[in-house]
């Protein structure tokens, strides 16, 4: 079908409900100018709502995985509920999104599951969810330089994921990069992206909270454009997760959804997906979420734990899940909103949990980042406690690809994480060049199997 008779608008509006003053998309602007707090992107649905959930679905699938631009991105096959009113032409996308939805249904099996699915987001062209929200920041950005916004760099803090995506998309689009990384807290495989790509990269002596500090203070300067996901365009191209998995579900709505959570944008974003679905018709029923933090930096977790009555930050601790060592989350406020609607709980990780939690997905096929461990390891937690019931079905969104954090793996293999479960690492066998040697080693390994 044909959208283009219809006229489908957005703008940002603020998430206190006691203002709820309005800009203008193209407006240079994070947070409230009239109280402080964060803003969301919203949609004109009365417009969306002109057109039928089925008429939708279908539109969806005919786009879905397309070779046609800007449909061969997951995000801008869904352009109208992300960003109706930008130009194709200002659109800077590498084809992200249309991730695999994994079908863990052995592991599934051995849990007392219905399904378990596990949402590939890191198999994406910087290894992370982080580009289905940066393709939409780095666009919009580039709208607005063509209509004249005298912007003239992009920056962000980062623990590693966003710091590569602002890098590629901005070098894409001829937009100068600036990222602030904690000093000596990053993979290897992350660092050195955003220095490929061109960036000026700054490491800071302090950790991702006090980058975050720096860069809110460095973007007061209106040329430099904020893209950290307190900017809600970010939101806006995440919350395309949640259509997917919906989407190669076939169109069903999972019982739970499993998802680490660091500054908290990835949860707000979920959320919002799936109650645009709601609201529009295509799904009739909310999944309940699972929140995962690593214990070393698990503020959500004291406020849930305190009926989220108050919330307080900390100084993160030191964590194997690296792009979640982050104690004073700049979204809380809309994840506490998403976890009370949703019905949803959140959940820790000690480190040799989610390292073991991390190994055992392994063994399933999987190739887990550390913050994928995480959500495993709240999952197994929670169907320990009897919160994921027998037969339920799960999804669990796998935010980056296991490969840029292969000093883990090897960690956890080669027996430098402590307290971890010897009956999971993997011990690389010396052998003889003969099919004796070759043969006695198997002889006594299968036995063991």
């Amino acid at each position: 079908m044909s959208l283009t008779k219809y006229q489908f608008r957005a703008q940002f509006r603020c998430t206190n409900d006691a203002c709820r003053k309005t800009y203008p998309l193209h407006q240079v602007i994070y947070s409230c100018s009239s109280c402080g707090e964060l803003l969301n992107v919203e949609h004109d649905l009365d417009s969306l709502k002109k057109i039928p959930a089925n008429e939708w679905k279908s539109t969806f699938e005919s786009r879905f995985r397309s070779s046609q631009f800007p449909n061969a991105s997951g995000v801008w096959g869904k352009k109208e509920w992300v960003l109706p009113e930008i130009k194709d032409e200002n659109i800077i996308t590498s084809g992200e999104g249309t991730t695999h939805l994994y079908d863990a249904s052995r592991f599934a099996k051995d849990l007392g599951l219905k399904s378990l699915h596990v949402k590939q987001c890191g198999v994406s062209h910087t290894g992370s969810f982080k580009d289905l929200g940066m393709t939409v920041l780095v666009s919009q950005v580039n709208q607005m330089i063509a209509d004249g916004v005298p912007i003239k760099a992009v920056a962000c803090a980062s623990t590693g994921d966003t710091s590569a995506a602002l890098a590629s998309y901005a070098a894409k689009a001829g937009i100068p990069a600036i990222i602030l990384l904690p000093a000596n807290k990053v993979s290897t495989a992350q660092l050195i992206q955003p220095v490929s790509n061109g960036a000026i990269v700054l490491a800071l002596e302090t950790d991702f909270d006090g980058c975050m500090a720096v860069v809110k203070e460095l973007t007061q300067e209106k040329s430099i454009y904020l893209a950290n996901s307190m900017n809600s365009l970010r939101i806006e191209g995440q919350k395309s997760i949640s259509i997917e998995i919906t989407q190669q579900l076939g169109w069903q709505v999972p019982d739970w959804v499993v998802i680490p959570g660091g500054n908290l944008g990835n949860v707000s974003a979920l959320g919002m997906g799936f109650e645009m679905m709601l609201e529009l018709g295509l799904i009739d029923k909310l999944p309940r979420i699972i929140l995962a933090q690593a214990k070393n930096a698990s503020p959500l977790y004291d406020s849930f734990k305190k009926g989220f009555a108050e919330f307080s930050p900390v100084t993160a601790e030191k964590t194997l899940a690296s792009a979640i060592q982050i104690g004073d989350p700049v979204s809380v406020k809309k994840a506490i909103r998403v976890l009370k609607k949703f019905n949803g709980i959140v959940e820790v990780a000690t480190e040799e949990e989610l390292a073991n939690a991390s190994a055992k997905g392994d063994l399933y096929g999987l190739y887990n980042d550390p913050h994928t461990g995480v959500a495993l390891a709240a999952l197994l937690k929670s169907i320990q406690s009897g919160e994921v019931k027998q037969n339920e079905s799960v999804v669990v969104i796998s935010t980056a690809n296991g490969l840029k954090f292969t000093e883990f793996k090897l960690a956890f293999h080669e027996g430098k994480i402590p307290k971890v479960e010897e009956a999971l690492r993997n011990v690389i066998l010396p052998c003889k060049p003969t099919l004796s040697g070759v043969m006695e080693i198997l002889g006594k390994h299968l036995k063991k199997t």
